[in-house]
């Protein structure tokens, strides 16, 4: 059997002291020519976050706390995996593998690893190959489909013969393939479903379906520019936010203050601690262009179009989710036994809303386990 070996975030302080030096000599650009967010993330609240890093967050104390989880990593197909696996303890825990996407890491899920914990499930919480303290793959291949089979190898190791899958994006995509190969899967639930309208067509215009249509045209138009840029020339982007500390938080967090249900500023939903310990697991680990590569991996499979999956399927919607599909599109292609109506949240569920997050995972695996 492939060892799976401890890991525990131990940053060195040079690295530190590097990235104060970077935020020090950081050369910006001028100020938006309009008074909101419309043409990227503002000047004055940018370098407002930028020296509270510098001069006020505290790293080692943010270090500490990832630290109380259980960390390993193992090799899976030549590629070390950085992963959380958090026990229950209980003799009747049922294993939940948890999966992250971009902008987003294993921060996402600290809220909410515990109280899983605590409702008597073993939490497995991988970073994604090219994402963290994972290990950046230097050949072709590891798209979505290889990392779902790698997430099947990796629960299977841990010594779990069914196990549930969550996710959203990416892990959404991620999930849903597990979903599709089935494995030692045995239900997935997800926040942000690959869905399409029904051939049929899109049916009558409720107010939801409206809503639904209204983000995609959104998205379309002004948000999906990352995207592009990431899924063509993923090496090239990463140039710039691998070396500017400034860039790389410009580039994160302009998008957790657009997908977040946050009334125009992510601090309302989450602690600047919070969105500086995610761009972190992005700087300490230069990771902006391998996690990039996802998207040249994978953009052409996102959409969907394969297989449908039988599996149990549950689904919580969130109403500022990117891609916000109704029931009637999931159902093309989920076997969809659970379906959730979120009362407010966006695309980062766990880390906006972990009672709610947690609450209806719970519902959902408690139908399965």
């Amino acid at each position: 059997m492939t060892s799976i070996q401890p890991f525990r975030i131990a940053i060195p302080d040079a690295d530190l002291d590097d990235l104060k030096q970077r935020l020090a000599r950081t050369r910006w650009p001028e100020a938006e020519c309009v008074d909101d967010w419309t043409q990227g993330i503002p000047l004055d609240y940018t370098r407002d976050l930028a020296d509270y890093w510098a001069n006020t967050y505290d790293w080692r104390a943010r270090e500490a706390a990832l630290n109380r989880f259980d960390h390993f990593t193992t090799e899976i197909d030549g590629l070390d995996i950085h992963f959380i696996h958090q026990r229950s303890g209980r003799e009747d825990a049922f294993p939940l593998l948890i999966t992250h996407g971009w902008p987003g890491s294993i921060v996402e899920f600290h809220k909410v690893i515990e109280p899983l914990t605590e409702a008597g499930f073993d939490v497995v919480c991988p970073s994604l190959p090219g994402y963290g303290f994972s290990g950046k793959p230097s050949t072709p291949g590891w798209g979505i489909g290889k990392i779902a089979q790698a997430w099947d190898t990796l629960m299977t190791r841990l010594g779990y013969d069914r196990y549930g899958a969550q996710g959203g994006d990416w892990g959404a995509a991620v999930t849903t393939q597990i979903g599709r190969n089935v494995g030692s899967c045995v239900a997935i639930h997800v926040n942000m479903p690959i869905a399409q309208p029904p051939a049929e067509g899109i049916g009558e215009m409720t107010e939801d379906l409206q809503k639904a249509l209204a983000r995609i045209d959104y998205y379309r138009k002004w948000d999906s520019g990352y995207m592009k840029q990431q899924s063509t020339r993923p090496q090239t982007v990463g140039y710039g936010l691998v070396d500017s500390p400034v860039g790389q938080l410009a580039w994160i967090v302009e998008k957790f203050w657009s997908w977040m249900d946050c009334d125009g500023n992510p601090e309302n939903v989450v602690h600047r601690d919070e969105l500086l310990d995610n761009v972190m697991l992005y700087w300490l680990t230069a990771s902006a262009a391998s996690s990039a590569r996802l998207y040249w991996e994978s953009h052409d499979t996102w959409g969907g179009g394969g297989e449908y999956v039988s599996l149990p399927t549950g689904i919580a919607s969130f109403p500022l989710e990117i891609l916000r599909a109704p029931r009637s599109w999931c159902e093309t292609g989920y076997n969809v036994t659970h379906y959730t109506t979120m009362p407010r949240g966006g695309h980062f569920a766990a880390f906006e809303q972990p009672e709610l997050f947690v609450e209806d995972v719970k519902t959902f695996f408690d139908t399965v386990r």
